[in-house]
């Protein structure tokens, strides 16, 4: 039996590294400035607690976020003052979204002159509180570990995400000794209750229908909500644009991805009568579209480990609150006691449909093989059908990752990182983070040119620490899902049309492109410019061979190239060197 926690005496920023190290942290990810000299000096004797610099604050956030994804713990993030926090916010609302578990610090200035406006100082509550689970700024040394405390218990907490807290400079300078609390031991969530009530609902329906959320991925339940849906033969969706692997892409049950619209996923759901929503946030729609995303009459049973999303957006028959996968394990046992007949035979037609579709789409893609500038389709198809199938696939991609979705049969847990917070330049960083949480597995970022430019500065990290990841930069020049957007509402002219501001490139290039070979390397990492889909299919096949970063920059077709029109000169796809 473990020894109950006892209180220990320190300075403040002994307190500090004591604490972090306690809840399991050994990486910080940050950018530094004076207000957290106090802190980076006494690092310099915690070789155990490594910094990872970022050039850029957004980066360390998204640093940290590939890595809490890929070690299940939570991560710690240090930012500089006002003007530093404000630069990662864009992290924390992608970490809230995708509801990832971070502690974030800000310094504050000292506080023997805030009354009088310092430089860089603010209201750092204020900025963070929108986006953060719980903001706080700590005004006496005594309360810093208390508060370090409860910030490392609530940012895994469901629904988890990032904790925002902010300590004046002086503060951690400060010799006096505080108390520092143990740590404390807590159990872990339940089971839901009245499965029967929900077996008796699923197992009666001739239709059934799975919605697989970001929580199943999250909370390691895939194979338990995989033998539900078997035991049901449940056609099976994941979420619209998934954060991970939440069912496995090769399944025979499984459908794809639900679209990011509610017409489009009513229209997919009114065929069944019974659908099991599992770890999912009702939906969170892009698009509009009037009217719900549940059509009328179909019996809905949403199990969620976050009581709070229970109905949140449209009412449901049954819903359970409790752990995902002891409550997914415990509903199967229940189904394997009270069998339905028809799973057998739903999930040999199902499979049989689900493989014909893939097919379909494989010769398709197949068929636009060629020299660059690529086909969008063949682009990805050549991508995932080269990579290894333990890669890691780090997506921020936009109109590329949609087509991606469709082709990339992952089907190991963790291998899909994403982030349905939208906040661009997310990727390059969470693919620094993500290599160093799971070294065992190769990393690839599929990025749109425009992402990119939005984290470029990654790169550096990426270099300096000679992260082994490969950054597939899809260079189409344009914002182009912005152009679809616009063509989507308008009738299509057999001419090109003309956009504002949604070209990235500038005349002297090739249909509007900037060569990424260049960028990656001002930073000193190697590059290759794609010229075929083959090419890509072969350099795709190397990502677990790589000792240091590599990136590889993917001509794509533009919008007006895919549609005939006319295009500047292409002697940007001629390979050189």
């Amino acid at each position: 039996m473990n020894a109950p926690p006892r209180t220990v005496r320190a300075r403040p920023v002994d307190a500090l590294l004591a604490v972090l190290r306690e809840e399991g942290v050994d990486r910080i990810f940050g950018n530094p400035g004076t207000t957290e000299l106090p802190f980076t000096d006494a690092l310099v004797d915690a070789p155990d607690l490594r910094y990872v610099l970022a050039l850029q604050e957004a980066s360390a956030v998204a640093m940290a976020d590939g890595y809490a994804r890929a070690t299940g713990r939570t991560a710690f993030v240090s930012l500089h003052i006002a003007a530093g926090l404000a630069n990662g916010l864009i992290g924390l609302i992608n970490a809230a979204r995708s509801r990832t578990p971070m502690v974030v610090t800000a310094g504050q200035q000292h506080r023997g002159h805030l009354v009088q406006d310092p430089m860089l100082s603010g209201d750092l509550v204020a900025m963070a509180a929108p986006v953060a689970k719980s903001a706080v700024e700590v005004h006496h040394a005594a309360d810093l570990p208390i508060v370090l405390r409860r910030a490392f218990a609530l940012a895994p907490q469901p629904p988890a995400g990032p904790v925002f807290v902010a300590i004046p400079m002086d503060l951690l300078a400060e010799e006096e000794l505080v108390d520092l609390p143990g740590r404390s031991a807590r159990a872990p969530q339940g089971p839901a209750t009245r499965l029967g009530e929900a077996t008796a609902l699923l197992a009666g329906s001739r239709r059934p229908v799975i919605v697989a959320g970001d929580g199943v991925g999250r909370d390691g339940a895939v194979s338990e909500l995989v033998e539900v849906a078997e035991q049901l033969g449940a056609t099976v969706y994941h979420q619209p644009m998934n954060d991970g692997v939440d069912f496995p892409g090769s399944h025979p049950l499984y459908a794809g991805m639900l679209p990011p619209r509610n017409a489009a996923i009513r229209e997919l759901l009114r065929p069944h009568d019974a659908l099991l929503l599992v770890g999912c946030r009702a939906f969170m729609p892009h698009h509009y579209s009037p009217g719900p995303a549940v059509p009328d009459g179909l019996t809905v049973v949403q199990l969620d480990s976050d009581p709070q999303e229970i109905g949140r957006n449209f009412a449901v028959r049954l819903g359970l609150a409790g752990a995902l996968a002891p409550s997914l394990a415990a509903l199967a046992g229940e189904l394997r006691a009270h069998p339905v007949a028809a799973a057998a035979e739903r999930i040999a037609r199902l499979g049989a449909a689900h493989a014909e579709g893939r097919d379909a789409l494989d010769r398709d893609a197949l068929a636009r093989y060629g020299p660059a500038p690529l086909d969008p389709l063949a682009a990805v198809h050549a991508l995932a059908a080269g990579l290894p199938r333990d890669t890691v696939v780090v997506e921020e991609a936009i109109t590329a990752g949609l087509k991606l979705r469709t082709v990339l049969r992952q089907d190991l847990p963790r291998s899909y990182v994403h982030t349905v917070g939208g906040g661009l330049g997310w990727g390059i960083g969470a693919a620094v983070g993500s290599r160093l949480g799971a070294p065992g597995r190769p990393v690839a970022a599929v990025l749109g040119d425009g992402c990119a430019m939005f984290g470029v500065q990654g790169l550096w990290s990426a270099a300096r620490y000679r992260v082994p990841a490969a950054f597939f930069v899809m260079n189409n020049g344009e914002y182009r899902t912005l152009k679809e957007t616009l063509d989507a509402g308008q009738s299509r002219s057999s001419t090109a049309r003309s956009y504002v501001g949604l070209d990235l490139g500038v005349p002297s290039r090739a249909a509007g492109r900037l060569d990424w070979s260049h960028a990656a390397r001002f930073f000193g990492i190697d590059a290759v410019r794609i010229d075929s889909a083959e090419q890509l299919r072969g350099v795709a096949a190397t990502v677990g061979e790589l000792d240091a970063p590599l990136l590889v920059d993917v001509p794509v077709a533009s919008h007006a190239e895919e549609h005939g029109y006319p295009v500047a000169d292409r002697s940007l796809f001629t390979r050189r060197g």
